[in-house]
């Protein structure tokens, strides 16, 4: 996109693309801005979203597989009702993001920062949000089986009614799980 002749039809016909079809498959929109648009019902496959700007975008009732929208910025944005599986949003950040209702089955969300979003209601076994920043983020009832949290910060995090017992929230002790290192004299640390 940066390196485009005419960047800004390039835009327009990234956009209406998508808007005419309900399957895109393998597209590149990296470093795109997506403002005020509804991509509701779509089914993205292989698509690169990598440092794209989602403003007021409505994304209800979306799938997407093996995606990428890492370091993007997403704000004022819903994704109520979608089912997005093995994607990457590593290093997002998202303001006001609604995924309430969703299955975000096995997506890493490492590094993002996530202030007053919602996954309330949503299913993200075996996802990572390994060193996210969540501030006043909902994940009210989830299923966060598998989910790693490691090294995240949470603030005004509510986890109510998820199975935290079954989430990773911090790392193991390695002692405590019967785990040692090795010495070079052959004992054990």
């Amino acid at each position: 996109m940066k390196h485009a002749s005419n960047p800004e039809k390039l835009n327009d016909d990234i956009k209406n693309y998508i808007l005419e079809h309900d399957k895109i498959v393998g597209l590149n929109a990296n470093h795109m801005v997506f403002d005020g648009l509804d991509f509701s019902g779509k089914k993205f496959y292989g698509c690169n979203f990598q440092h794209t700007t989602f403003n007021s975008v409505h994304c209800s009732n979306v799938k997407a597989r093996m995606c990428m929208f890492d370091f993007s910025t997403i704000s004022e944005s819903s994704f109520t009702s979608s089912n997005i599986k093995f994607s990457s949003f590593g290093g997002c950040k998202m303001v006001h993001v609604i995924f309430t209702g969703s299955e975000l089955v096995q997506n890493t969300f490492n590094g993002i920062t996530a202030y007053q979003s919602s996954f309330d209601d949503s299913n993200l076994y075996g996802s990572c949000f390994i060193k996210a920043v969540l501030i006043n983020t909902s994940m009210i009832n989830c299923n966060v089986k598998r989910v790693l949290f490691y090294e995240s910060a949470r603030e005004g995090v509510s986890l109510k009614l998820s199975n935290t017992r079954e989430a990773f929230l911090d790392r193991p002790n390695p002692r405590r799980l019967g785990l040692y290192s090795i010495n070079t004299d052959g004992g054990r640390d």
